[in-house]
């Protein structure tokens, strides 16, 4: 049975520039991990269920927000897992720094006994589209291409794409740690 999944890809304006909002996820393994790691605040759900009414679900149980509006499809992605995400996009801005994300347990470490309860996401910001490039995990990255394709916005080359950054490329980022 294939497994599926579900999510939202925020955006704001602020000035002349889009901000995307991404969600890091939390628990040991991505502890220490940024770069390549963050993700569409998203989830799992049944075959047969709205994938749109799970991807709102999702959202709330990741970040504690509801959200509603002119939802944008960005279309389905197949991960490398072989799990098919479906995504859209919704313009919408919240605080960051107010996220509550849900809990999951997990035996730590492991063979341990010692049982602990981790955030499903450990923190959440808004992102230049430039710094979202670099933060969002690969299998997402052509939800990222899509949105900007279908707002008409380019993203700016990083200085990766250059040639080796001369500085950390520049980006507007709000975080909860």
């Amino acid at each position: 049975m294939k497994k599926l999944s579900a999510g939202v890809l925020l955006y704001r304006h602020l000035d002349a520039d889009v901000e995307v909002f991404l969600v890091h996820p939390g628990g040991p393994f991505w502890a220490k991990k940024d770069l390549g790691s963050w993700s569409l605040p998203k989830g799992e759900y049944a075959d047969g269920d709205d994938p749109l009414t799970a991807a709102r679900r999702e959202f709330a149980e990741e970040t504690g927000f509801a959200i509603d509006g002119m939802f944008l499809a960005l279309g389905e992605l197949k991960q490398p897992s072989g799990k098919i995400i479906t995504a859209w996009a919704l313009d919408h801005d919240l605080d960051a720094a107010l996220i509550k994300s849900n809990t999951f347990t997990l035996e730590w470490p492991p063979k341990s006994g010692k049982i602990q309860e981790f955030p499903e996401v450990d923190r959440g910001g808004w992102f230049s589209l430039p710094a979202a490039l670099e933060k969002l995990t690969k299998g997402q990255l052509d939800f990222l291409t899509r949105f900007a394709e279908k707002l008409s916005v380019s993203i700016p080359k990083t200085q990766q794409d250059d040639g080796p950054p001369s500085s950390p490329p520049e980006s507007k980022q709000h975080l909860l740690f």
